[in-house]
């Protein structure tokens, strides 16, 4: 019996040191695709994804840096959406962020390598750059029932913020009950002093991101669009749901039009996942969702989105456990406990 599914990639921040070791632990079977990222990266001196990989230490200050995270997490996620159990059918492709050039690749627009010039590209020129900044806040409760008005007035106060003087603050990704928000120090400063401090943790700055998905980005993304031509693209095999809930079909895209997209609305606007995620079970009603690895973070954010969605009538988070608990339908591959599900 066929399983239907809809994969989704993950984005930054998912290759930490728990991952360390990620492609030679779950693929080892897969070196050759490994080796032909290396030749990319040695073709501007950079360190080989699989040394990277093989080290035998993690530190945040390197392994948290665009241009080393971002080819990581791209070869382990793309190798985990190529290593499905032959019983599962994909019926569509999403990602988060940076997730998004994977899930070109891995729904056919993109061939491997080219998927990972563009990964490569972007991340280093992130990192070179690194204009701003990103945090994290949430505006849902431990129980992740939708709460409109309280998001309505973190987002008012983030344009109150970035109205001010020297500020600039922005939606970068609506992450399920998440809002990642970007900007320059000031704002987010601002941002930090006017909201409380919530579950111990949040708001909390994420290390060596750029304001990804804001208007600070378009040098990066004029950068990309010269370094990047539009002949890596071609139709995709899959249909694949962007970063505004907008499907491309096979057959039927436009690939100057994928390439522009992808080089510069997704570059400088908001990175809209939690529509992508609800686009992709109302559109294809999949039996599984599935994010590959590295990492399992994401999986909240999908839970989230499709708990503010009603899917199913999962209202709740304890609607969404006691789900997932009789009939496991979110798969995170970088869980090994779970891994199983989804590679048979």
């Amino acid at each position: 019996m066929t399983r239907t599914a809809v994969v989704i990639c993950p984005g930054r921040g998912t290759y930490n040191k728990s991952e360390l070791g990620y492609l030679h632990r779950h693929h080892t079977q897969r070196m050759d695709l490994f080796h032909s990222f290396d030749a990319i990266r040695a073709e501007t001196g950079q360190d080989a994804v699989t040394a990277l990989d093989g080290a035998s230490r993690f530190t945040v200050s390197k392994y948290s840096r665009g241009d080393v995270a971002s080819p990581l997490i791209y070869a382990a996620s793309l190798a985990d959406a190529q290593a499905l159990a032959d019983d599962i059918e994909v019926v569509a492709v999403t990602g988060n962020s940076m997730g998004w050039y994977i899930a070109l690749a891995a729904g056919g627009a993109l061939s491997p390598q080219n998927g990972f010039r563009v990964v490569n590209t972007m991340g280093t020129l992130m990192q070179e750059q690194l204009i701003g900044g990103q945090l994290v806040y949430p505006y849902t409760g431990d129980d992740w029932q939708d709460d409109p008005p309280r998001k309505a007035e973190l987002l008012a106060d983030m344009e109150r913020i970035n109205a001010t003087n020297g500020c600039d603050l922005a939606l970068s990704i609506d992450l399920g009950g998440m809002l990642v928000l970007a900007g320059n120090e000031a704002g987010l400063k601002a941002f930090e002093a006017s909201q409380p401090v919530v579950q111990e943790r949040f708001p909390m700055r994420l290390a060596n991101h750029a304001a990804f998905h804001t208007s600070l980005q378009v040098p990066v993304a004029a950068e990309g669009r010269a370094r990047l031509t539009a002949d890596l693209f071609a139709q995709p095999d899959l249909p694949l749901i962007d970063g505004r809930g907008k499907i491309w079909w096979p057959g039927a895209t436009d690939t100057q039009a994928l390439w522009d997209y992808t080089l510069g609305h997704q570059v400088t606007e908001t990175y809209d996942f939690t529509r992508a995620i609800q686009t992709a079970a109302r559109e294809f009603a999949p039996d599984l969702f599935i994010v590959t690895g590295p990492g399992a973070t994401l999986g909240g954010a999908v839970a989230q989105s499709l708990v503010q969605a009603d899917w199913k009538g999962m209202s709740d988070k304890a609607a969404f456990q006691a789900q997932q608990q009789t009939d496991p339908f979110l798969i995170a591959m970088g869980r090994d406990d779970q891994r199983v599900l989804a590679t048979g």
